[in-house]
């Protein structure tokens, strides 16, 4: 068995570990990241873009930020339509100057690859068999196997960046942990295609026909969704269907807008609340998907995930920098703080603007109940400066908490 050494094991080079590991490397601060599958394979994730302030200054500290400047779109507000009728909301107005960015999660990805690679920092892809072992101990490790050869990976921390079906999660014994969940009635079926946006900034649409959101990438990529059962697939969906029923959900202008091309991916991901408490086992750290789940509504998904960041990156540097071990133990409360808030809006927000009249209740009367209490929620919050406000500071992000002395 072959032993390596380093100060932080990350388990999973998605956005959240790469991130982590350029933020740790800036301090001085080594790191390894053990991933199950290949790079091209991570890249391959089609995933959303929108990111939070505080994302988009981490990865600025980072230092891997000149193409998301460069190429990522500022958006000022965005736009709900409820059965036609469009409300802006207006962020930088409501929350006194606060925006969000829309840059791929894929494109983020790419950067930190590149960054890490051209550091020359350590990163083992197809690693098979990944464990934690002895996390409560000063003295954990990984073990793993590579390319027909087993590793012993020795480390102060590891930190779990491996996803919602990772093995982090499970180390943490049943006993310990408690795991919140709600599972949807419905899916969202996405469609990515290189057309230009219908509209320059994100479209929520809530109509009788179901949910939808218009979306991009760029320029001339488009992302667009649409609410559907979840017994449905998408290959019953053919692109003239999807567009067909994208445009009966949209407001009319933004319908009129929209220009149809052929997909270039096509899938449909299902709903989950989720959220696992603690986040911290010993020297194990769970971090974004691993530790929660949300509906994509929000777009909190990869925020939640760096706000889990910022607070290991943090403990980290005072661990290392003065020897401080105190601080350890802040991670899980203050992690969960902003993944319960984050979660709470993200259900709000998926209440609102879905259709559950033909999913709960056996004759969608029940459904249909909580349709009208939800849309007359949605048209007293649309209505009012005040609720727009709430609205608009919850979608831009509250702010990250600082450790204690």
């Amino acid at each position: 068995m072959k032993t390596i050494k380093t100060q932080v094991a990350i388990i999973g080079a998605g956005p959240s570990g790469l991130l982590l590991g350029q933020l740790l490397a800036k301090q001085g601060i080594s790191n390894i990241i053990v991933e199950r599958v290949t790079g091209d394979y991570v890249l391959g994730r089609i995933r959303a873009g929108i990111l939070e302030q505080g994302f988009v200054d981490l990865v600025r500290e980072a230092g891997v930020s000149e193409r998301m400047d460069a190429e990522g779109h500022v958006h000022e507000g965005f736009v709900i339509s409820n059965n036609g009728n469009a409300t802006r909301i207006d962020l930088k107005e409501l929350t006194g100057g606060d925006v969000v960015v829309c840059y791929g999660q894929v494109e983020i990805t790419r950067d930190l690859m590149a960054a890490r690679a051209a550091a020359g920092l350590e990163t083992y892809y197809e690693a098979k068999e990944v464990q934690p072992h002895d996390v409560k101990s000063d003295q954990p490790y990984l073990t793993f196997e590579r390319n027909g050869e087993q590793y012993r990976l020795e480390c102060d921390f590891i930190a779990g960046c491996d996803g919602f079906h990772g093995v982090s999660r499970q180390t943490i014994p049943a006993e310990i942990r408690t795991e919140h969940e709600r599972v949807y009635p419905f899916g969202w079926l996405g469609l990515l295609a290189d057309t230009p946006p219908c509209h320059d900034e994100l479209i929520y649409a809530k109509s009788d026909r179901g949910f939808a959101l218009a979306s991009q990438r760029s320029a001339t990529r488009s992302r667009y969704y649409l609410q559907v059962p979840l017994t449905d697939n998408a290959e019953d969906w053919s692109d003239d269907d999807f567009w067909t029923e994208l445009k009966r959900r949209l407001p009319p202008e933004a319908a009129a807008n929209v220009q149809t091309g052929p997909s270039l991916e096509k899938s449909i991901a299902p709903l989950r609340s989720f959220v696992c408490e603690p986040m911290q086992y010993g020297n194990l750290f769970l971090v974004g998907d691993a530790a929660h789940i949300v509906p994509p509504t929000g777009a909190k998904g990869l925020n939640l995930a760096a706000s889990d960041v910022a607070t290991l990156y943090k403990i980290m540097t005072r661990v290392y920098e003065s020897g401080d071990r105190s601080c350890i133990e802040q991670y899980s409360e203050i992690a969960l703080r902003r993944v319960w808030n984050g979660e709470r809006f993200s259900w709000w927000m998926t209440n609102m603007l879905h259709d559950f009249g033909a999913e709960l209740g056996g004759n969608g009367l029940e459904g249909q109940t909580f349709n009208r209490f939800m849309e007359s929620e949605l048209n007293y919050y649309l209505g009012s400066e005040n609720g727009r406000k709430v609205i608009a500071e919850q979608y831009v992000g509250l702010p990250y908490e600082d450790l204690k002395d």
